[in-house]
């Protein structure tokens, strides 16, 4: 009786490792449209580098990368908050690979020239929740920052 409660509350054990890289793409989006939508607009540049990021970090095609960002959106409005996200990155990537995504959550916030007081709120939070330090965060986001004025 008691294994079978347990195993409502387990996660499945499902570990091949396809499934395990659609949960991190499916993790990373969700986060970097948590962000996008932080200041209540998703414009259309925020978009644009969502889909644009996708393709590029986890080689999908234009198609593709449309179907995840549908399908994150979908399980970031059914998810009531975002350690399920986190936890599968901290569980996949290295420290290196976690400051990647931070600087990539970044790039959402600048891509439309603006850094909201939510923006800022979220992305601190998604820094503590993926066991990031404050210097961290800091340094990803002077790294975009000079990135971007580099264009």
């Amino acid at each position: 009786m008691l294994s079978r409660i347990v195993s409502l509350f387990a996660p499945a054990a499902d570990t091949s490792q396809e499934t395990h890289a659609e949960r991190l793409r499916l993790a990373t989006c969700v986060l970097l449209l948590e962000v996008a939508g932080a200041d209540n607009e998703f414009s259309p540049g925020e978009c644009e580098h969502i889909v644009t990021t996708l393709k590029k970090r986890f080689s999908l095609s234009q198609e593709d990368a449309e179907e995840l960002l549908n399908t994150a959106e979908a399980r970031r409005a059914e998810s009531f908050d975002l350690w399920k996200f986190t936890n599968t990155v901290n569980a996949a990537c290295n420290n290196d690979e976690k400051q990647e995504i931070l600087r990539e959550v970044w790039r959402v916030i600048f891509a439309d020239g603006n850094l909201d007081g939510h923006e800022d709120y979220m992305i601190h939070k998604l820094a503590k929740l993926m066991n990031l330090t404050h210097p961290q965060l800091i340094k990803a986001k002077l790294a975009v920052r000079e990135e971007i004025s580099a264009k």
